[in-house]
Formats: structure tokens, sequence, C-alpha cells
């Protein structure tokens, strides 16, 4: 393999794999905000209301940043894959145009809204606003996952004069390898930031603050989340395996076939997926499997809620526990995308043909600027994230009111 193509598939997978970490509590955290700010409004609840203002801080952070990270992950498409943008852009980016107007439109504008409207706007108003985020938000990893869908199994298209051009647009949106990817992600999206809320709330409990009741009732959400989701994530991404391509098995009878069919429609070459793709597949079931025994054991103490705020061995192992799903999602990325190989569009285009005539020199350059860029986005990101959920919910700028003025003129001093 030439080192342009190396250089672009690692860069590409550095990116997006960084950039996903990001998408992946963003989309849980707008939900258990959503969920927390809604109680607040219908209870007039106080310590849910702090609860929606801490919480929704380390969401907005963790957006901010990741919002970064996703535009400079865009650019690459243009710089190292233009042979993909050329010959499949008429259908790979439609789902794109559609994510970027859901994202960088209409949820940005609705958060800003969000955080600049605090007891400004109607409570009512300004409820609605955030579930707008959270609607959006998942518009937008839907509209994501159609064209990565549409990558692992091309429907509704057909090649006139060397290039894609879309012909069935509800087969697209209604593919199967992306609506089924989408809920695997949704409820992934929700296990991770559930998980990230139990453990930080039993980073304070652990250290004896307090905020008792604020963080007994944090964790409590977070271990409901990380319990409702732990096996719906397992069933979807269960059912992906109906629409797999053959040739991640290749040793099964379909495998040799699609190999074959290859062989004779593109010429001889190495059909089989990297042996990468099934450590990934490996890895993710392990992590999955450790989750769902903190599930199980999460559940017996839910009723508890005494247990939840003392049980300081159960804290130290929520804490220990908060790269698992980063783990299950990153394994499971690589099952998923290097297994795909040689493809970049499974059966129509190669990977070796839709890298972009760059030198090796400008690509060692590009990838040595995206990993150092990437790897300070998300060093600052997790900084940020530590730093501010360390200090509690009392130093939550969020939402916070204004300092109080003195309305009436400083008198003149007198001497």
């Amino acid at each position: 393999m030439d080192e342009p193509l190396m250089l672009a598939r690692v860069q590409f997978a550095l990116t997006a794999g960084s950039h996903f970490l990001f998408v992946a509590l963003t989309l849980g955290l707008a939900t258990l905000v959503a969920l927390t700010q809604t109680r607040a409004t219908l209870s007039r609840s106080a310590v849910h209301a702090r609860m929606t203002r801490f919480w929704g801080q380390l969401y907005v952070i963790n957006y901010a940043v990741g919002i970064v990270t996703g535009l400079v992950m865009e650019f690459q498409l243009g710089m190292n894959w233009s042979g993909m943008s050329e010959m499949t852009g008429g259908v790979f980016g439609a789902p794109l145009a559609m994510e970027t107007v859901a994202a960088f439109f209409v949820e940005s504008t609705f958060l800003g809204l969000w955080i600049f409207g605090w007891d400004r706007l109607n409570r009512w108003l300004h409820l609605a606003l955030i579930w707008v985020v959270a609607f959006t938000a998942y518009l937008s990893a839907y509209f994501i996952l159609v064209a990565n869908g549409w990558m692992q199994r091309p429907v509704g298209y057909e090649m006139r004069g060397g290039t894609a051009h879309l012909t069935d647009l509800g087969a697209l949106l209604g593919n199967p390898a992306a609506v089924l990817a989408f809920f695997h992600v949704l409820f992934g999206g929700l296990l991770t930031a559930g998980l990230f809320m139990a453990a930080v709330s039993a980073y304070h409990l652990l250290r004896r603050t307090a905020e008792v009741e604020f963080f007994r009732r944090s964790i409590r959400t977070g271990l409901i989340a990380l319990v409702v989701s732990v096996f719906p994530v397992v069933v979807f991404g269960g059912m992906q395996f109906g629409y797999l391509q053959p040739t991640k098995h290749p040793n099964s009878p379909e495998g040799q076939a699609a190999i074959a069919d290859f062989t004779a429609r593109f010429g001889p070459g190495d059909y089989s997926p990297p042996g990468l793709a099934s450590a990934g597949e490996a890895a993710m079931t392990l992590a999955w499997a450790l989750m769902f025994l903190l599930a199980a054991f999460a559940l017996v103490k839910l009723p508890f809620g005494r247990w939840l705020a003392r049980g300081r061995i159960f804290h130290v192992v929520l804490i220990a526990a908060v790269p698992l799903p980063y783990v299950a999602m990153l394994s499971g990325w690589v099952f998923r995308e290097i297994g795909r190989q040689p493809w970049v569009v499974y059966g129509v285009l190669k990977t070796e043909d839709a890298v972009s005539e760059v030198g090796p020199g400008l690509m060692t350059a590009s990838f040595t600027a995206f990993t150092v860029l990437f790897a300070a986005l998300i060093a600052v990101n997790a900084w940020l994230l530590v730093r501010h959920a360390r200090r509690g919910p009392d130093a939550a700028a969020l939402g916070a009111p204004p300092p109080e003025r003195d309305s009436a003129p400083a008198l003149a001093p007198t001497y």
C-alpha cells in the first residue's frame, strides 16, 4: 500500500474516531439535560433546576469543542478523498448537506437561545428550546449515519457515466444499515452520558460532599440511563449483523461468493478485511459485557437511596468505568469501518481509487497537523470537563443570574 493512501486512511480514522467521542456524550447529555429541565419545569424543583444548570454546562463545553472537531474533519473529505467526491458525491453529499442544515443552523441557533435565554424567556419556551436542540442532535446523527450506511450498503442509486446518481431517496433514508445504526448510536450515547453523570456524582459523593441530595439524585438519573440503554445497545447492534457485508466473514460460502464476484468485476486483489476488524469486534463485546454487569449491579442498588450515596467501593468502580463506553464505541467503529475494506463504498468504489492525488510530503504535513490539532482539542475538552465537574454545582455559570447592581449612583466622597 502506498504511503499517501495509508496516511489518508489513518488520518481519517483518527479524526472521525476522535469526533465520535464528542458526539456520543453530546447526544446522551442533551437527552438527560432535557429530561432534568422537564422535571424542574413541571415540579418547580429547585434541586432539578440546579442539576439542569450544572449538567447543562458540561454539555455545552463538550458540544462547543465537538463542533470544532466536526468542522475540521469535513475539510479532509475534499483534501484527501476527491475521488470519492467526484464519483459518489451526487448520493453521498445529499445527507451531509441535510446534516449541515440540521446541526450547524438549527441546532446551534436553538442552543444559543437556550444558553442566553435563561431567566429571559418564558420557562415553557425555554424548556421547548432544549428539546429542539436534542431533537436536531438526533437528526444530525441520523443524516450522518445515512451517509455512512450508504457506504456500507449502497442502495437507491444508479451509475451513469461513471458517477453515482440518486434514484430513490426513500431507499437511501430508510436503509437498514443507517436506521439500525442510528438507534444503536442513540442508545450508546445515552449509555455514555448516563455513566458519565453517575461517575461525576460518585466522585463528589466519595469526597463526602455537602451536596448529598444533589448528587444522589444525579447518580440515580445516570444509573437509570445506564440500565435503560445497555440492553437496547446490543439489540440494535446485533440486528445489524443481518445486513453485514459477506466479506467480513470471508470463510463463509457467502463471503467466498462475494470475493469471487468482486474478482470478476474489478480484477484480482485482496477483498478480505484486515484482521484488526475481528479484534475490534472482540473488544467491543468485552466492553459491553463489563457495562452490562455494572448495570445489573446498579439495578439492585437503585431502590436504596442511602446505599447510592454511601457505597464507596461502588463509587470507585463507577469512576473507573468511564472509559468503557468509549472503548466499546471505538472498537465497534473499527469493526464497522475497517471491516468494509478495501472498499470506501462497498462493491462500488475501492479505497485506493478514492484518495486524492496528493504527494507524500503534503499528505504527511496534513496528517501531522490534523493529529496535533485533534490531540489538543481532546486534551482541552477533557481538562475543561474535569475542571468544571470537580468544582460542583455552585460554580456553574450557565443560567446563573447576573450580579446585582445598585440602582442608586455612588455618593461623592466627602472630605
